[in-house]
């Protein structure tokens, strides 16, 4: 298969799936290395493709449901327990977390995509981040961060808040 073909079928299967598919999946598809298929990506974004790499994999984002709503919570949480426990008290409650943002004082917002939604989800993306020791986004930023999440209604973004707030990582933007 040429370049192009490999491109357009690329796009067929983002296109097709509302989960992510990692770059190794996409390179065995199509028996070329994972790196064929980074490159293939990025060229599909510079004709303004909006491709989302997340730490599931890529992914076409869905456009956003009216039946959903999204909102923006200032988080705190120190170490990784912390961390994961944060983010199962969001999904567990019924939410998605869409990304995680810090302020850095040197380079400004840093916004990164999660997209987890699911307790298998969040499972995967700790084994990464222990699997690669990365550190999460937080860190620069002693434990504060933004979350974007979207919940099916105001009830559900309630009981999220009040979780996270007897948890102590809410920061009230009061």
């Amino acid at each position: 298969m040429d370049t192009l073909n490999r491109r357009e079928e690329i796009l067929k299967i983002l296109n097709s799936n509302e989960i992510a598919i990692t770059g190794t999946e996409l390179a065995e598809k199509f028996g070329v290395s994972r790196q064929v298929i980074v490159q293939d990506i990025a060229i599909l974004r510079a004709k303004g493709i909006n491709i989302l790499a997340t730490s599931q994999g890529y992914l076409i984002p869905v456009k956003e449901s009216s039946i959903s709503i999204r909102k923006t919570i200032v988080c705190k949480h120190n170490g990784y327990d912390e961390l994961e426990d944060e983010l199962r008290i969001i999904v567990d409650l019924g939410g998605k977390i869409i990304d995680v943002i810090v302020d850095h004082p040197l380079y400004g917002e840093l916004k990164s995509p999660i997209n987890i939604e699911s307790r298998h989800e969040l499972s995967q993306f700790m084994n990464n981040i222990k699997k690669t020791n990365a550190e999460p986004l937080s860190s620069l930023t002693s434990g504060l961060h933004l979350h974007t999440i979207e919940v099916k209604d105001e009830s559900v973004f309630k009981r999220i808040e009040k979780a996270l707030k007897e948890r102590k990582y809410l920061i009230n933007e009061n």
